[in-house]
């Protein structure tokens, strides 16, 4: 078994993340898509407290480009990117959509469990709720039961209306997301953050809808294997997380692709479990020690926690949920790249109605040489500003960098 270096690891890893190389000049749709292609997942979440997390990963790699060209990869025909549960909510490049359906097969069994009851519970509910999808689609999950009584469709048993809350769903809600998991219907584009559903012959390009379904396990395989490209290096764990695969079926298609010398092992320095790497992985490469990159909370590189650790030697937790009076670094914390390190984290905000980008505090990791690190953590945030449309950045004197940071911010 071949031996790797944490050093080494890293710089793989950033590689195969398209966090190694500079910034490209110029990006066009070109780009985006070869950046999808390239992570094969890019997730979703609807805070917006700075910007939704699914535009942070392209700005993270390539830099300053318009928001508007993802979206079209998503929105309007020929779609290259399609929205499925991939790690969690995600977009996915297109090609992959034959390799999920076995998760769309699986989704009585393993959806959330108020989709799986109402599935179960009223399947007529189901029904009218595809039936007024294929007649009125694009809709949104709130015009569906205004849909159903225009066209008199009366439900057999009684629609549990939603309450306020984040997933106090709806009957109706409940059902389109049982038929979006099961792959009855997809997501024709976003209203804002609101998702409209369609039929997925409709949506998805004709080639991929009639492309041949594989096994789970010929599924699984290349999902493991478009994961471990993806990563450069990964453990067992990194890479059931990537596509969040069952463990039997990863540990399987993993065995599977070390038999048939696609993945070798590799112990790596600092790591308890074997490393896996792709046989087409490169060898390590130099890392720019100026390259630097703000990472969201969801990004690939630093969503899976213990990894990143693992690799980087920072305890990083996303404080979103956490009561203000017991937040360590913030509410909207991103990690920040600098070379082959994560140096610093920064709490940041995007205060529109004044034009600023706010930095609410900004944390050093011990390691780090704060002078260096809010140089580079100050050129970045500008950067950042600028491709917000915001017109500075404003430093609260909150966290160990921050005085460091507010002076060469200014």
């Amino acid at each position: 078994m071949d031996t790797l270096s944490a050093k080494d690891a890293r710089a793989v890893a950033l590689a195969a993340q398209g966090l190694a190389a500079p910034r490209p000049a110029k990006v066009d749709a070109r780009a985006i898509k070869g950046l999808v292609d390239r992570l094969g997942v890019v997730q979703i979440d609807s805070v917006n407290v700075l910007v939704r997390a699914h535009y942070m990963p392209a700005f993270s790699r390539l830099g300053a480009y318009d928001p508007m060209l993802l979206d079209r990869l998503s929105h309007r025909a020929p779609r290259a990117v399609f929205e499925y549960w991939g790690h969690e909510a995600s977009l996915l490049p297109v090609a992959l959509h034959p390799l999920f359906r076995w998760r769309m097969a699986r989704a009585a069994e393993n959806a959330w469990g108020g989709m799986r009851r109402i599935a179960k519970r009223n399947p007529h509910l189901v029904s009218d709720v595809l039936s007024v999808v294929a007649s009125h689609g694009p809709i949104a999950a709130g015009e569906i039961e205004p849909a159903m009584e225009a066209a008199g469709i009366v439900p057999k048993k009684p629609i549990k209306r939603g309450k306020a809350g984040w997933w106090e769903w709806s009957d109706t809600k409940k059902a389109i997301e049982f038929l979006f998991w099961s792959g009855q219907v997809t997501s024709a584009r976003r209203r804002g953050f609101e998702r409209l559903y369609d039929l997925p012959e409709r949506v998805i390009p004709q080639t991929i809808i009639g492309a041949p379904t594989p096994t789970e396990a010929d599924a699984q395989r290349a999902l493991v294997e478009r994961a471990a490209r993806a990563m450069g290096i990964a453990s067992e764990a990194d890479l059931r997380d990537y596509y969040r695969l069952p463990l039997a079926d990863a540990r399987r298609a993993i065995a599977d692709l070390v038999e048939e010398g696609t993945l070798s092992r590799v112990d790596v320095e600092g790591w308890r479990k074997p490393g896996y790497l792709h046989r087409r992985a490169p060898a390590p490469p130099k890392v720019d020690p100026d390259r630097a990159a703000l990472l969201s909370p969801f990004d690939s590189l630093v969503w899976a926690r213990e990894r990143t650790h693992r690799m980087f030697g920072m305890h990083y937790r996303i404080e979103i949920y956490v009561p203000q009076h017991k937040r360590v670094h913030g509410y909207y914390v991103l990690p920040f790249l600098l070379g082959d390190e994560l140096v610093a984290r920064v709490d940041l905000k995007a205060d529109r109605a004044a034009g600023l980008l706010r930095v609410q505090s900004a944390h050093a990791e011990t390691h780090a040489a704060k002078p260096r690190v809010a140089a580079a953590l100050a050129g970045e945030l500008s950067r950042m500003a600028a491709w917000l449309g915001l017109s500075g950045v404003e430093v609260t004197q909150r966290g160990d960098l921050a005085r460091a940071l507010a002076k060469v911010a200014r």
